[in-house]
């Protein structure tokens, strides 16, 4: 297994995933191929190892896959149909209530909101990576079993379509789209001028937050992107893919934040991630990413 990225180190994003292995064998060791995903091991070594380490032939991945239901379907359909409607209506009520003299603060509003999104990004990517079962009740297999298929076979979300991609994000997100729209709706005009930096907030972190998965799918998808969508990532306005990286190097315990990935250098720094992990351990006594170890070594 690599040795873990150094702490308290701040750089360009080679020198991070150079750090998490001494050299580039047992790099390649440890993260998905990023030439060709999919195939994850040199041909002298697929014909020493049996059983693949990761990608969908994976015994784990497998199982994962199967457990992907047509009630998580169903749920993540009417995730999706309810926040388009919302992102339309307060997109519409903010246009024809934009100001040019609130410019300025719309900006620093949309760019809060950028920063907000991908902290909670990490907040969330950390928490079902590191903790947690897939068989805890209702919410293990809804909402941890992705986070587990994930390490096993990277490039799975790849083969996801829109409404799986984006079902739970768009989920998280309709409690302060609805809420928003409301206010639209019963406020005058003037009423919603005051608070209207607020609002482009709170918009752009519930848009953001809604696009993180699909960001976090371009980040795996090397072939077949969309220029405006490599452009974005080439001058990390999102989630680039060499970035990424750094995260899939085992045992995924760095580099959470996946909307933008700005916040990866300052945690990284703060050595964020790993104190809060010691802290829970010493009151709960649970082992950070157990049962994410659990699935990464089922071979049958």
């Amino acid at each position: 297994m690599p040795p873990r990225p150094r702490r308290g180190v701040i750089g360009r994003d080679a020198a991070m995933a150079a750090s998490a292995a001494s050299s580039e064998v047992p790099r390649a060791r440890g993260s998905m191929a990023e030439e060709d995903p999919n195939q994850n091991q040199p041909e002298e070594e697929a014909r020493e190892e049996r059983a693949p380490r990761w990608g969908p032939q994976h015994a784990g991945a497998r199982e994962l896959a199967d457990l992907y239901s047509p009630g998580k379907r169903l749920q993540e359909w009417v995730s999706v149909m309810l926040c388009a409607i919302l992102v339309i209506f307060n997109s519409y009520h903010l246009v024809i209530n934009f100001s040019v003299d609130q410019a300025h603060y719309i900006l620093i509003a949309i760019v809060a909101g950028m920063v907000t999104a991908d902290f909670l990004s990490g907040l969330v990517h950390w928490g079902a990576d590191t903790w947690g079962s897939v068989d805890m009740p209702i919410f293990g297999k809804a909402f941890i079993r992705p986070f587990r298929e994930h390490h096993i076979d990277p490039t799975a979300i790849t083969r996801h379509d829109l409404v799986e991609t984006n079902g739970d994000n768009c989920l998280a997100t309709l409690l302060p789209l609805s809420h928003m729209a409301y206010k639209f709706h019963t406020l005058s005009p003037e009423a919603v001028r005051e608070t209207y930096a607020w609002e482009c907030y709170v918009f752009a972190l519930a848009v953001f937050v809604t696009l993180t998965n699909q960001i976090h799918k371009w980040s795996h998808t090397y072939f077949g992107l969309p220029r405006w969508v490599t452009a974005l990532q080439a001058v990390h306005i999102v989630l680039p893919r060499r970035h990424h990286r750094v995260h899939h190097v085992a045992p995924h315990e760095t580099y959470f934040c996946i909307t933008t990935g700005w916040l990866n250098y300052p945690l990284e720094f703060l050595g964020f991630w790993p104190r809060l992990e010691r802290l829970i351990e010493a009151v709960t006594g649970e082992k950070p990413r157990a049962d994410d170890f659990k699935w990464t070594q089922k071979v049958k």
